[in-house]
């Protein structure tokens, strides 16, 4: 055993930066459903062909070429969240829900003097495309490996021979298990340091489980203008920034899954706080051609989304030894190498760019909108996760080996994916009635870990008078993967996630 002495002459001052990105990070921040208003998420978020809706902006700013009247609209929501973790033959639920909103803005089109330029268009809006607002719980039984591994692996991987190094130099994981004696030295001949071991015990089970708290979100500000040419082309473009923030708290325990109070062990837990927040731009093109009045037939293309991003985080170990190292509980947080401080660090996100093309077509069209009758529209999204990467927003803090590894894991473990929607609208007079669906492909390249969105959609809507109001429900059925830690040479399992998200979604407005 390591002398208590060296617990108490660690320099708190020290400090070792963190660069706390996962591969799991860049999809997050891929991984989205797009958001849009009522009547754009009732059919299934179908709008690269369709146009006339305020989530244009977002999808394909074309369409808004087809508005000849001004636009008002707000999209207030509500969501809930049932979560079902599946970990090593063990089954948890957690439920969670919070208010959202959907597309929000003002659409202002401008008549001009050209036979062929019908007219010009402005939009500006607000659309919230992911919502990170969630509570997830699992629990299960572990008898081939334990968290604390990934310590060891950290002190092995780093050729650490010196306890104080092994101390103070990673102040946000292994120096936590090594000064709460988690992790301790494995004497050799001479009383030279051998390796290191862990005083968990999966070799006779440990009982692992893990609570995950998340908020924020991402919202898209678009700023977008189209062009009417003879009622036949549209073209448009949009500058949208990305204003990101996520805060995750994650309370994880391990305990001995024995009843034996004499083997060292009986348990720890480790807390992370993370907290994201980011700032990114990007551009929308797209182009709608309409071969017949009834035909319409749409093309977007979404440059990649560049985040400035910055981390603050921090971790703190605790662990109940049954009396190795003294009586009671040993506790260690990183704050405590950096003057009580959380970590920080900025960084750089490039995010997969997208290509959509949709069809739509609409009954007993004429120039008397009056005469619409309905529609159906179907799009089709391709993007490759793997496309996604990090870099260092300073190249003077050596950190580029650390995100070449980061994004060659990213390159091995996603793909890319096609995402297809599609949808429809009945019109009756001032009521409308619409239904649509959405399929988000897998974006894992193992065939052990698969990932899936389904949204089934429908609501109603009402107009008259300049005036009117949309309701929707969107039932979201997700399937993922978590990872509680992961080894270099080791068996680790995935968390099972299947998810059941609840919409509800009301937009109003009225147009000028």
């Amino acid at each position: 055993m390591k002398q208590v002495l060296l617990f108490l002459t660690i320099s708190v001052g020290a400090s070792t930066q963190l660069a706390a990105q996962e591969p799991s990070d860049a999809l997050r921040y891929s991984w989205l459903s797009g958001g849009g208003t009522a009547r754009n998420q009732a059919i299934g978020g179908t709008n690269v062909s369709l146009g006339g809706d305020l989530s244009s902006i977002f999808y394909n700013p074309a369409g808004m070429g087809m508005y000849k009247t001004g636009e008002l609209v707000l999209s207030p929501g509500f969501s809930f969240e049932n979560n079902k973790a599946e970990y090593l033959g063990s089954n948890a639920r957690q439920n969670a829900s919070q208010f959202n909103f959907g597309a929000t803005g003002v659409i202002l089109p401008m008549g001009t003097r050209k036979e062929k330029m019908r007219n010009v268009t402005i939009g500006f809006g607000v659309n919230r495309v992911a919502n990170f607002n969630n509570t997830v719980y699992f629990n299960g039984k572990n008898n081939k490996s334990s968290y604390s591994e990934k310590y060891l692996e950290e002190l092995i991987n780093n050729n650490v021979t010196d306890p104080n190094s092994a101390a103070s130099n990673f102040p946000y994981g292994a120096s936590l298990a090594f000064n709460t004696y988690l992790v301790d030295t494995i004497r050799g001949a001479g009383g030279n340091i051998a390796g290191y071991r862990s005083l968990a015990t999966p070799q006779t089970g440990v009982n692992q489980e893990q609570t995950i708290t998340t908020a924020g979100g991402m919202t898209e500000v678009g700023l977008a203008m189209s062009a009417n040419m003879s009622d036949k082309f549209y073209f448009g473009g949009s500058l949208n920034w990305s204003v990101l923030k996520y805060e995750r708290t994650s309370f994880y325990k391990e305990s001995d899954a024995t009843t034996n109070a004499k083997n060292n062990f009986k348990y720890f837990s480790v807390e992370d706080f993370l907290s994201t927040s980011g700032i990114g731009v990007n551009l929308k093109l797209g182009m709608i051609f309409k071969p017949v009045e009834q035909v319409r037939i749409g093309l977007a293309f979404h440059t990649p989304t560049f985040y400035n991003m910055e981390d603050r985080y921090a971790t703190t170990l605790t662990t109940d030894l049954e009396g190795y190292a003294g009586a009671g509980t040993q506790t260690q947080s990183s704050r405590d190498f950096n003057n009580g401080l959380d970590g920080e660090f900025a960084y750089n996100l490039n995010n997969p760019l997208r290509v959509m093309g949709g069809i739509s077509y609409v009954f007993r069209e004429d120039q008397d909108i009056t005469k619409q009758r309905g529609f159906i529209s179907a799009d089709v999204e391709y993007l490759n996760y793997k496309a996604s990467s990090f870099s260092a927003s300073d190249p003077a803090n050596n950190s580029a080996s650390y995100f070449n590894d980061l994004n060659s894991t990213i390159d091995n473990l996603y793909r890319s994916a096609i995402n297809l929607r599609v949808g429809g609208e009945l019109k009756f007079e001032t009521i409308m009635a619409r239904a649509g669906f959405a399929y988000f492909g897998n974006p894992y390249q193992s065939t052990d870990v698969k990932g899936s969105r389904m949204n089934l959609s429908g609501g109603f809507g009402y107009r008259d008078k300049g005036k009117f109001i949309d309701i929707t429900y969107v039932h979201q059925i997700a399937k993922d993967a978590y990872y509680p830690y992961r080894l270099d040479n080791g068996t680790f399992s995935p968390v099972n996630m299947n998810t059941g998200t609840g919409n509800i979604l009301l937009t109003f407005g009225f147009k000028f």
